[in-house]
């Protein structure tokens, strides 16, 4: 099958794989980058939460415990305070240290440290944002504006006289460092891209790779046809798809066997099915007025019919061993069975007929096809033998098998012939003594009959000359 004879819609499991490999490493490092950005921005989160706290911190203990440098005496002035921790303080990039000292009746005055700071609109410039974080009654917390957020902590200072109010704010914008995490992101995101676009390149070169022999088992199907079975697929390394190769290798393989059968099984049957028709033909064309003449031709013309039926009822037979309802079991005791056989067989010729054991078991298996598969080989016998010689029938038990038998004292079978006698339209070298005219179907519906009890139909030597046929089911429900 060529692309062009794909059937539209249909995508290649080529494609379908690198899709789904697509979608897999997208969400993985999607998932990937967006993580990595969530664990910065907490880390960034952390940080100014322990920054402020450790601002705040120092300045309380700078003003519990710390003494003016120039008096050495502990403080009394709130802006000298805040004017000292200012000056000893080396504040962060994005951070800024406020102090705030005012009178009853006076403008408050702002104490910073003189440094610029790398925002839009640093908090010493906002005055309405110190406003809000003066007379706010927290002591941290978050200030959302339109030229950025702050995140801030206060510390209020103690009153050192009756009219001062004093207050210390360490402020941080925390803007840069989470730009900073962004950029993180979106150098990751690019990364993933630049990933997905090598892995897309990789993956469909090795998804070709790896599909080569599907492709091969692809093309050798579209290529067989029932002439032509011979071709193969080459085998290459020891993985799934090697296995699928050499499974399919298995498949014609055994493709390849049946048609072969079923062509020789077609052309055997042709065979034997003209010949009949042809000598029909002959006596009706050369028959003439003669009335004993009229009456031998119906009688040779009768004859190849009623061998064409059995033919073609052999047939019919052996295509019905293929269906699971070929056999009905049932339980049977073998030692009646046996002797119906026994009885059935004896007017098939005028032999010595000897019954020679019988087990005494009883078995799940179809009489009907047993002692159908028997009398064939009872007939099998008799064309195989000549008048008087000793025929044997029996039957016996062993462990979980059963065993029936039929024993000739005829000339036996050739070793060549020993497996060709149980193929279709196989009739092996001729055994003297044979005189029978049969299509070779005969031994093939035994075997068939075994195989559809779950067992087998063997031939053994006889000693002293002859043949013995054993009709063995296996693991018998006894």
């Amino acid at each position: 099958m060529t692309t062009a004879d794909r059937p539209r819609g249909r995508v290649s499991a080529r494609v379908r794989i690198l899709l789904w490999l697509l979608l897999v490493m997208t969400v993985a490092l999607a998932s990937v980058a967006t993580t990595t950005r969530s664990i910065l921005l907490r880390d960034v989160e952390q940080r100014v939460n322990d920054l402020l706290a450790q601002e705040a911190g120092e300045f309380t203990n700078l003003q519990q415990e710390g003494v003016d440098p120039e008096t050495g005496r502990p403080f009394t002035e709130p802006a000298r305070l805040l004017t000292v921790f200012l000056q000893r303080q080396n504040a962060d990039l994005d951070e800024e240290l406020i102090g705030l000292v005012g009178r009853s009746g006076q403008s408050p005055r702002w104490l910073r440290q003189q440094r610029e700071i790398a925002v839009a609109l640093p908090l010493y410039k906002d005055a309405d944002a110190q406003q809000r974080i003066f007379d706010s009654p927290s002591s941290s917390g978050t200030l959302e504006r339109s030229a950025g957020e702050i995140r801030w902590a206060k510390v209020e200072v103690a009153r050192y006289g009756a009219s001062a109010d004093a207050a210390f704010v360490v402020a941080f914008h925390p803007a840069g460092e989470k730009e900073r995490a962004d950029e993180v992101f979106r150098v990751l995101l690019a990364i993933s891209g630049v990933a997905l676009l090598m892995t897309t390149g990789i993956a469909w070169v090795v998804a070709g790779r790896i599909l080569k022999p599907v492709r091969l088992v692809r093309s050798a199907a579209a290529q067989l046809t029932e002439q032509d079975l011979t071709r193969r697929i080459p085998v290459h390394g020891r993985d799934d798809v090697a296995a699928l190769a050499e499974t399919f290798n298995a498949m014609l393989d055994r493709l390849e066997r049946a048609f072969a059968a079923q062509r020789e099984f077609v052309d055997d049957a042709g065979h034997e099915l003209r010949t009949p028709i042809t000598i029909v033909r002959g006596h009706l064309e050369l028959m003439g007025d003669d009335p004993a003449e009229r009456e031998e031709t119906v009688r040779l013309v009768t004859d190849e019919l009623d061998r064409m039926s059995r033919i073609v009822e052999d047939l019919l037979l052996l295509a019905k061993a293929e269906r699971p309802d070929f056999v009905s079991p049932e339980p049977v005791q073998l030692a009646e069975l046996t002797a119906d056989v026994y009885v059935k067989a004896r007017t098939l010729g005028d032999r010595d007929w000897q019954l020679a054991e019988v087990a005494d078991r009883e078995a799940e298996l179809d009489p009907q096809r047993i002692t159908q598969a028997m009398v064939q080989l009872a007939q099998n016998a008799v064309q195989h033998t000549t008048t008087g010689q000793i025929i044997r029938i029996g039957s016996r038990a062993e462990g979980g098998s059963i065993e029936l038998y039929v024993v000739d004292s005829g000339p036996g079978v050739q070793p060549q012939d020993t497996e060709v006698i149980f193929e279709r339209f196989r009739r092996g070298t001729a055994r003297r003594g044979a005189r029978g005219s049969g299509a070779g179907l005969g031994l093939s519906i035994v075997r068939a009959i075994a195989e559809a009890h779950g067992g087998r139909v063997r031939l053994h030597p006889t000693e002293g000359g002859g043949a013995t046929f054993v009709l063995t089911l296996e693991e018998a429900h006894t």
